[in-house]
């Protein structure tokens, strides 16, 4: 798992979210331990996420199911 500074927050089921502007790779740590990477991710919905009062409903609606998905953890 390649390095990613991880900001780690408190919503719904999110425990720590990070961004590679380079990759435009979104990874998202769960509350049961799991990591995902969400792929060509626009830097638009990072900042959108991660600036979020409403971060957990932002995620289901905007990024769960529109990114292709890999499993790291």
């Amino acid at each position: 798992m390649r390095a990613m500074e991880m900001k780690q927050v408190s919503a719904g089921k999110l425990r720590a979210i990070g961004y590679d502007a380079g990759s435009r790779t979104l990874r998202v740590e769960f509350d049961d331990r799991r990591v995902l990477e969400y792929a060509n991710v626009p830097s638009e919905a990072w900042r959108r996420l991660s600036s979020s009062a409403a971060m957990w409903s932002y995620f289901r609606d905007n990024i769960e199911d529109e990114y292709a998905t890999r499993r790291v953890r």
